[in-house]
């Protein structure tokens, strides 16, 4: 188990650092956590490593790792592979913090410097992954060692790649979800107009700050580093991944703006904590549980770009005790039919397009969100100065690590540790957006705004 690696660490720096002491079997990357779990094809090398890191600093990619042995005596793999000698030629990515679109022309110009690529499937069920087949085994191994790990762009669309099952993949037409490379004519257009391909080389078109994404990323450099021991392939040094221009381009069959959650405790789940956990992501059209599916709501959101940052972040998460399923839905509006009373006493239905909680109503407000995963750790805004540490403690099992006092806005800012990741979750999802009032002649309400950034290890 190594921990402490930095940020832009890939599975060929574990390889390149650790091989030395015996020969490796398989590597998972853990990019949001720093961590990676390496097996090596004996235990006399894993204890070599584990002693040796304990004596003296190994550094990976430049940066002290730490070692210790893992609970697990071997690392699950999709397929049935002991090493990568006898691995798959098609590799399963999963895209995660997918702040930008990401189509077959992106993986395209990601994956091919490396290795052939033949064919690639996208696929948006949990979350954005994406299946591609290389040319031969040898240029899977190269992209996974190369790639694992890596950020299509700077902080955002990290891969996790491992073996696929499938050993061939089967495209029947060419599009921004799937393509085969070997068979040009599946390519499908509209009468009269031609499949336009983005520039090689540029930044993020400015369409995707005005729209709310935050600032364009700087490009990567690519395997041509020497970091990736890619010596025998001509690859530049700087590559820029081209992006569709409107939404309607990022998915092959229809994209939605909604998103269904269903194992919502039936309970302490309501609209008004469902849009508290999710405007994290993206503003929240409407809300609406199902009466036919008890457990269960439809979350219309701003776009669907919004629907894949909540289902990478949210799918399978924990809260009160019951893990959330949370995938695109087959419909594209929430219309409030079926209005019923949940157990709370609330509405079944909500309509929050006009509130001014959403954070993503404008380039500058969402310029200042950070999208994370979520973590044991809320950061707490908007708070009045007279609110004390006891204050905070009384409202909800608050445990205050810090806090800032800024005069020009007169409130508090700060951090909010907990034990768990969950716990954290359950405090945002009640908490975001109490409002505190203050004994005052005009009892003006001020509201504090929670939400979760990355988790302090």
């Amino acid at each position: 188990h190594v921990r402490g690696l930095c940020e832009a660490v890939v599975e060929a720096d574990l390889i390149d650092a650790l091989e030395k002491f015996g020969p490796i079997c398989y590597v998972m990357m853990m990019p949001f956590k720093r961590q990676a779990l390496v097996e090596f094809s004996a235990v006399e090398s894993a204890d070599r490593c584990v002693s040796c890191g304990a004596k003296e600093p190994v550094y990976i990619a430049g940066q002290q790792a730490y070692f210790n042995y893992s609970t697990s005596k071997r690392i699950t793999r999709p397929t049935n592979a002991d090493n990568p000698n006898s691995g798959n030629k098609v590799l399963l990515l999963s895209i995660q913090n997918p702040l930008y679109p990401i189509t077959t022309d992106v993986l395209y110009t990601v994956c091919n410097p490396i290795g052939s690529v033949l064919r690639i499937v996208i696929f948006k069920r949990n979350g954005i992954q994406a299946m591609v087949e290389f040319e031969s085994v040898q240029c899977a191994q190269k992209a996974k060692a190369a790639l694992n790990g890596a950020d299509i762009y700077a902080g955002c669309c990290t891969l996790k790649i491992e073996y696929a099952r499938p050993t061939r993949l089967n495209v029947i037409k060419n599009d921004n979800e799937s393509w085969d490379y070997t068979k040009p004519y599946l390519v499908r257009r509209d009468r009269g107009k031609g499949r336009q391909r983005q520039a090689i080389l540029g930044e993020h078109p400015s369409s995707y700050g005005d729209n709310g994404y935050g600032p364009p990323c700087p490009l990567l450099p690519l395997p041509g580093n020497s970091r990736y021991k890619l010596t025998s392939l001509d690859v530049p040094d700087m590559v820029s991944y081209p992006l569709p221009q409107s939404s309607s381009s990022y998915s092959g069959h229809a994209p939605s703006s909604v998103a269904m959650v269903s194992g919502l405790h039936p309970s302490k789940m309501n609209c008004t904590r469902i849009f508290n956990l999710f405007c994290l992501y993206g503003n929240i059209e409407k809300v609406k549980f199902m009466k036919s599916v008890p457990g269960t709501a439809l979350v219309e959101m701003g776009d669907e770009y919004a629907v894949d940052r909540a289902i990478t972040h949210l799918n399978s998460i924990k809260v009160f005790g019951k893990r959330l399923n949370v995938c695109v839905s087959k419909q594209h509006a929430v219309i409030p039919s079926q209005v019923f009373e949940l157990e709370d006493g609330s509405s079944s239905y909500k309509d929050f397009a006009m509130t001014r909680n959403n954070r993503f109503s404008s380039a500058g407000q969402a310029s200042k969100n950070i999208i994370q995963p979520p973590s044991a750790v809320l950061h707490y805004y908007n708070v009045p100065p007279c609110i004390s540490q006891d204050h905070l403690l009384r409202v909800k099992y608050f445990c205050l690590f810090t806090s800032h006092f800024s005069a020009s806005s007169k409130t508090i800012s700060g951090l909010l540790e907990f034990d768990s990741k969950t716990e954290a979750v359950e405090v945002l999802t009640v908490l975001n957006h109490y409002q505190i009032r203050i004994p005052s002649k005009s009892m003006r309400k001020t509201s504090i705004t929670v939400y979760s950034v990355s988790l302090m290890l």
